[in-house]
């Protein structure tokens, strides 16, 4: 093995995009250095400045996601705190929500919580034993009427793009709101609220988008904020004058300063994005990366069906090493990147049957990896199992 990794090979894409571009860190250092000032709360040039970047930051989330109207996108600390505020947001006394095994902890530990302080009932669909969720058994859990269904777009476990767009079909029919946790897909494949039935979209905005971290989106469809109670009060700039949490949108939601450099960032990113086009994210490396691994003894790609829809993220299972080791191997003596562990997302592992080893070693590729680093990959993983 190599003793020192002669460059960096990130392939942690899934947790955050690596590097971001050029314009993002550029467009932060120039509200950091230049202008300073708090959003919504001055009507000075700078503060207007402030303002213009992030309405343009909105307007381009909203044709991103093809939400109604810009305001109806609402701006959070990251993908969880937009996940905490649709979830206690939407959820009463009593209320029934449906989800499945794929979720991340940024919905099991809240629906957790409210079993515990509202009494809210939870079912939680389990897998079809193929990556995906189990249709029959979700029919039946929506014949008891639930407020709120919870639908991961993507693993981040898995890659396995879900049947979203049937599975909310059917959650509509049966009287309930979605929600969807779109982490893993929001820039990645298309996310449109004018093509998928969901009422709300959580993503973070430093993963597929890909601006910095700290910064999240929350998607309302039309009306939703006649039902979302807001869960974070205070300042908004706006009717100062009462007591109410304002009524309009986006305020009613987004309480306190806003992170404007993280803002000025995902604005960045934004621009950077739609001035691009579509971009890869890796889609065409997975068959070199698949059939690459299909030749290394002892290593099993989990979920490797290749006829289900899915982004590029991988979990990988060592026969003799455990994920954390294979991944510090991976680190110290090639300089790839990657992570190991249960990825928050412990109902996902027990469903793939790697919950009591401790997990997977999970790869996941970005718009900037390339085919050499596939190869240096897969180079660098027999080497590991030759010196087992």
């Amino acid at each position: 093995m190599n003793e020192s990794a002669s460059r960096r090979i990130y392939l942690d894409h899934a947790a955050t995009s690596f590097p971001k571009p050029a314009e993002v860190g550029a467009a932060m250092l120039r509200y950091l250095e230049e202008i300073g000032s708090a959003p919504g709360r001055s009507t000075t040039r700078r503060g207007l400045a402030v303002q213009k970047v992030i309405d343009r930051c909105r307007q381009q989330a909203a044709q991103l996601f093809g939400a109604t109207r810009p305001e109806h996108v609402i701006f959070t600390l990251n993908g969880t705190d937009s996940l905490h505020l649709a979830i206690h947001g939407l959820l009463r006394e009593k209320d029934r929500v449906v989800t499945t095994v794929w979720e991340h902890n940024s919905v099991l530990r809240p629906l957790h919580q409210l079993q515990k302080n509202r009494q809210v009932d939870v079912a939680i669909v389990p897998d079809d034993r193929n990556g995906r969720t189990c249709l029959d058994q979700y029919r039946a859990a929506l014949e008891s009427a639930p407020r709120l269904v919870i639908l991961n777009h993507a693993s981040n476990v898995t890659g396995i793009v879900q049947p979203v767009a049937e599975m909310a079909r059917l959650a509509h029919e049966a009287g309930a709101f979605v929600l969807l946790d779109a982490a893993q897909t929001a820039g990645v494949i298309p996310v449109r609220q004018s093509e998928l039935p969901v009422d709300l979209i959580a993503c973070p905005g430093h993963k597929g988008l890909p601006g910095p971290l700290g910064t999240g989106l929350l998607v309302l469809s039309s009306g939703m904020e006649r039902e979302l109670i807001p869960v974070r009060l205070g300042g908004t700039g706006s009717q100062s004058e009462s007591p109410e949490q304002p009524e309009m949108l986006p305020d009613r939601y987004e309480s306190g300063n806003l992170n404007a450099p993280g803002l000025f960032g995902l604005d960045a990113a934004l621009q950077a994005r739609f001035s691009a086009g579509e971009l890869s994210h890796g889609f065409e490396l997975i068959p070199q990366f698949l059939d690459g691994l299909e030749s290394l003894p002892g290593v099993q790609v989990l979920i490797p069906d290749r006829t289900l829809p899915r982004v590029p993220v991988f979990s990988v299972r060592f026969e003799r090493l455990a994920p954390h080791v294979v991944s510090t191997l991976l680190d110290e003596h090639f300089g790839i990147e990657t992570r190991a562990g249960l990825h928050c997302a412990p109902l996902a592992h027990q469903a793939i049957g790697t919950f009591e080893e401790g997990g997977t070693v999970r790869f996941s590729f970005g718009p900037q990896t390339s085919s050499d680093d596939i190869d240096d990959t897969l180079t660098a993983l027999a080497e590991i199992t030759a010196a087992l």
